[in-house]
């Protein structure tokens, strides 16, 4: 029995598929990859080799995206401009770096997103306005920074001795060498002589110190024979203390009589000097004492 087929529902069957392939593609390509992904810009200075279209990108690890363009940035070729393609709903923060990392020894390069701290801000990116990722250098490059870095002062230290030994200060040092090996020998010379000089003054601080010992030792007489004295001359010197009192009592009294005496000679003379004929005619009346009539 033979089968009859209906080409005309066939071929009908076969455009109504091609065209929601189609449609279903253009989607894909318009709404399905567009929308699910958001764009970031990343500059950087070093050489990308090995870095392509397409390669991975990663945040701690994950798989979030990929290089949609590599490019030199029109306004400063010194740098390259990255275009990341990242999935929306991955976190980038304001803090987020981007570091340029191999995959093994395969020569092959990926971009490492590393940093973004829980409490940072997002970074808002859309098609107005393409925010930028910081970048930092990669291992390699702060490698080389530091082996430019070394090398650089490597060769200055070379050419600075390279100057310490010229012609000039190696006859200085030879000099100083031949200087010095002669201030041994005078030295060595004179080793006995400051031997000799050492245990004398060994011997003159011993002396030094058995002169000290005596001269404590006599202080110590000195104060002992002084306490001694004041104890036997104590008695003696407070009966002295006494008659000098005396003394001077008996004086203080003798000075006074002969004031009063002083007192009336002046006295007299000056009676004499007034009226010198009562000591020859006694012109003058004596006064009566107590009791007498006048």
């Amino acid at each position: 029995m033979e089968t009859r087929i209906n080409y005309t529902v066939v071929g009908l069957f076969v455009v109504l598929l091609a065209s929601g392939l189609i449609y279903f593609i253009y989607w894909l390509a318009k709404y399905g990859t567009d929308q699910d992904y958001t764009y970031y810009k990343v500059y950087m200075t070093e050489s990308v080799a090995g870095l392509s279209a397409d390669a991975a990108v990663k945040y701690r690890g994950v798989n979030i995206g990929t290089v949609a363009k590599i490019d030199l940035r029109k306004d400063n070729p010194e740098q390259v401009e990255l275009l990341l393609k990242i999935k929306q709903g991955v976190p980038i923060k304001q803090d987020t770096t981007a570091t340029l990392k191999l995959f093994g020894l395969t020569g092959l390069a990926y971009i490492e997103l590393s940093g973004g701290k829980k409490d940072s801000p997002l970074l808002l990116s859309d098609e107005d306005h393409i925010a930028v990722i910081p970048a930092r250098p990669s291992i390699f490059a702060r490698i080389d920074e530091s082996v430019t870095d070394m090398t650089g002062k490597a060769v200055m230290a070379m050419d600075k001795f390279v100057h310490l030994l010229s012609d000039k200060n190696l006859k200085n040092l030879e000099q100083m060498l031949d200087e010095t090996n002669g201030l041994i020998k005078e030295v060595r010379q004179q080793l006995p002589a400051i031997k000799k000089l050492i245990k004398q003054g060994i011997k003159m601080e011993q002396h030094v110190t058995v002169s000290f010992d005596k001269v404590a030792t006599a202080a110590a007489s000195v104060k002992a024979m002084s306490d001694k004295l004041n104890t036997s001359y104590g008695d003696l010197g407070q009966e002295l203390s006494n008659e000098l009192s005396t003394s001077l009592t008996g004086f203080n009294q003798l000075v006074t009589q002969m004031t009063f005496l002083t007192n009336d000679l002046q006295r007299t003379l000056k009676s004499f000097e007034d009226s010198p004929g009562d000591l020859l005619f006694k012109r003058s009346q004596v006064k009566p004492g107590p009791g007498e009539e006048q």
